[in-house]
């Protein structure tokens, strides 16, 4: 029985199959293809209230032998079968689970240091600054569904085909071979859900809640029955402190929005999770106040959307209060809502009612910023009675007003930049409807008086054509100076 023994440790360990980061994370892809294609994704959702163990079981039938690691070779498999056999009716079952889940075990481990798990305490993962941290919560993510998909899947399938001969054996050992592995990678989310709240962890604690959630119905099919209850149990747990923690970095992102120190948001990605999580949690310290009706839209959306609103509602008022900071505010969060995934979660009601404010917002725009240019177009101190009587002096000081107002707006707004393609079109139609006729006319009234004159082109610098080409360059994000655009029409 000891040369077996030895024999048996020497086959197990001189037959590994090497693994690498390129073949554990292929397998990981060829199962996450399966699930995506040919309508399974559906099934899997459709089939959750109604027999979850039972579709993910058949789930792995349907993958198959090429789905799984081949941790040893199969001739290798036979001659440990058959060692195991012999050693367990002589009375040695003990020795040969032993030796057979210590060589696993260690095998499992450095699967996880080939993924980038390391060993380490809750106190060492609170100590570590945020950029190292991200890294490995991000290799986490990698690794649960790795772990739990592809390399438990197959320790079992190993488990089962050296130890057929005893189901009561081939469960006692994986438990023993899986549950040091799995118990690193739940030590390391354990420490997330105590890391001190800030907005910057928020959307990598929602990636480890989502990988955790979305593995939990492998996770219960491998510790199934009352030897891997501790694991299903001590998921269950890590799963909740994950929420929670999603829940409560959730508010610290909120505060940093109302700070202006967050300024993107991705938070429609996890709203499947966060209406979750924000079923019972949202309060009346949520809901948004005014009298343009979104109060009552307000309880027919989901929580995450109530959520959303709350958080655009602090967007919104600081661009009012500090518009300067932001490029086409307003109108960037209302085409982001409309063009997204938002848009569903804040409903039609909040898109036409923002659209509204974004008109008005270009309304008084258009009044303050070329009211100026306009007033240089008017008759009014030009001279009295008829055109005959028009102060030429006056009406030279009047187009020098104006090119130089031109010119200065003309500037600064091509500069601008309006990303949203209509409302680009739309700004420049409504300048060009106000400028283009008002200058076409007032040129037409009193060119003839300064026409012939010394220096006419100095006072009269553009025509109605070049004007209205130039007003096609506002909001290009590209300042044009007027002087160094070649004339289109000559004097």
């Amino acid at each position: 029985m000891l040369r077996l023994e030895d024999e048996f440790k020497n086959i197990l360990v001189k037959n590994v199959v090497p693994l690498d980061g390129e073949r554990i994370c292929g397998s990981i892809r060829r199962v996450s293809s399966f699930v995506s294609n040919d309508g399974a994704s559906e099934d899997f959702e459709s089939s959750v209230d109604d027999d979850r163990e039972s579709f993910c079981e058949d789930t792995r039938v349907s993958l198959g032998e090429d789905s799984c690691l081949d941790l040893v070779s199969l001739d290798a498999v036979i001659d440990l079968k058959k060692i195991a056999e012999r050693m367990i009716r002589a009375g040695y079952e003990k020795e040969c689970c032993q030796v057979y889940s210590s060589v696993r075990r260690d095998a499992l481990f450095e699967c996880l240091s080939i993924l980038g798990i390391e060993r380490m305490s809750i106190e060492d993962v609170l100590k570590l600054e945020w950029s190292s941290l991200d890294e490995k919560m991000k290799k986490w993510i990698q690794a649960a569904k790795t772990v739990f998909r592809v390399l438990l899947l197959a320790e079992k399938q190993l488990c089962d085909q050296v130890f057929g001969c005893s189901e009561r054996i081939r469960r006692t050992c994986f438990i023993e071979i899986a549950k040091g592995c799995v118990m690193q990678l739940f030590n390391f989310a354990e420490a997330i859900v105590f890391l001190q709240r800030s907005s910057e962890k928020l959307f990598r604690i929602l990636d480890m809640y989502d990988a955790l959630d979305n593995v939990f119905l492998d996770l219960k099919a491998l510790f199934s029955d009352d030897s891997g209850d501790f694991v299903y149990t001590e998921a269950k747990g890590i799963l909740a402190g994950l929420g929670e923690a999603a829940k409560g970095t959730l508010v610290e992102f909120e505060k940093a929005v109302q700070s202006e120190s967050s300024r993107n948001s991705l938070l429609v990605d996890y709203s499947d999770s966060l209406n979750l999580l924000l079923e019972n949690s949202t309060d009346s310290s949520h809901h948004p106040v005014g009298d343009d009706g979104t109060s009552s839209h307000f309880d027919s959306i989901s929580p995450m959307g109530q959520r959303l609103l709350f958080l655009i509602s602090f967007l919104e008022s600081n661009l009012e209060d500090k518009s300067q900071l932001y490029e086409d505010g307003a109108n960037y969060i209302v085409q982001k809502v409309k063009d997204s995934e938002l848009g569903k979660l804040l409903g039609d009601h909040w898109v036409r009612k923002r659209r509204s404010q974004v008109r008005q917002y270009a309304t008084c725009y258009l009044r303050a910023s070329w009211s100026k240019v306009l007033s240089f177009l008017k008759d009014e101190g030009l001279g009295s009675g008829s055109l005959s009587n028009i102060s030429k002096v006056a009406l030279k000081e009047r187009f020098k007003n104006f090119n130089a107002a031109f010119e200065e707006v003309y500037k600064t707004q091509s500069g601008w930049k309006v990303a949203d393609p209509q409302l680009r079109d739309e700004l420049r139609i409504s300048i060009s409807e106000k400028v283009s006729p008002a200058y076409r006319a007032f040129l037409g009234r009193f060119k003839s008086h300064l026409e012939g004159g010394r220096h006419a082109s100095k006072y009269i610098k553009f025509t109605p054509e070049e004007i209205e080409n130039h007003l096609l360059d506002l909001f290009e994000g590209s300042p044009v100076v007027v002087h160094n655009i070649k004339r289109k029409v000559s004097m």
